[in-house]
C-alpha cells in the first residue's frame, strides 16, 4: 500500500511569522496535532506540533499564577518554535518506509510531497489506522 492511499488531504498551514496565540487557537478548534509551516512564498519551511507548541507557552497561562510574561508567551513567532528541518516522503512511497522514517527519526508525521508541492500528510494515527482494517 502506497502513503497517498491514506494520507491526509485536508491539512492545515500556518506562515512561520505567524504567533503561538494564533497557533493555540487552530490547536483548541480543531482535531490537528500538526501545522505545516509556509514561508512568504508559500514554500514548506517546518512544522510545528502540539506538543512544540505546549513547551513554548507559559503554564501559568490560564491560572490564578498568570502574569504579563506569561501572556507574552503568546506573542512569540511560530519561527521561534518550529521545527525546521522537515523530513518528507512521495505519494508513491510504501506505508513502511514511511513508518521506518518516522520510528528512525521519532517524528509522528510526514508531509507528503510530489513534484514540488505540497500535496498532503501522513501521521502515526494513518499508519495505525491501516493496522486495524
Amino acid at each position: 500500500m502506497r502513503v497517498q492511499e491514506i494520507m491526509t488531504r485536508r491539512i492545515a498551514t500556518v506562515h512561520q511569522d505567524d504567533r503561538l496565540e494564533f497557533v493555540r487557537n487552530i490547536f483548541t478548534q480543531s482535531a490537528f496535532r500538526h501545522l505545516l509551516v509556509l514561508n512568504s512564498q508559500e514554500q514548506l519551511c517546518g512544522i510545528i506540533s502540539h506538543a512544540d507548541m505546549s513547551r513554548a507557552l507559559s503554564p501559568y497561562l490560564g491560572t490564578d499564577a498568570e502574569v504579563e510574561r506569561d501572556r507574552d508567551t503568546l506573542q512569540r513567532r511560530v519561527h521561534q518554535v518550529m521545527s525546521r528541518d522537515v523530513l518528507t516522503i512521495t505519494g508513491a512511497a510504501t506505508l513502511q518506509s514511511a513508518a521506518r522514517i518516522m520510528l528512525e527519526h521519532n517524528i509522528g508525521c510526514l508531509p507528503v510531497m510530489d513534484n514540488g508541492k505540497l500535496e498532503g500528510l501522513v501521521s502515526w494515527k494513518d499508519l495505525l489506522r491501516q493496522v486495524i482494517k
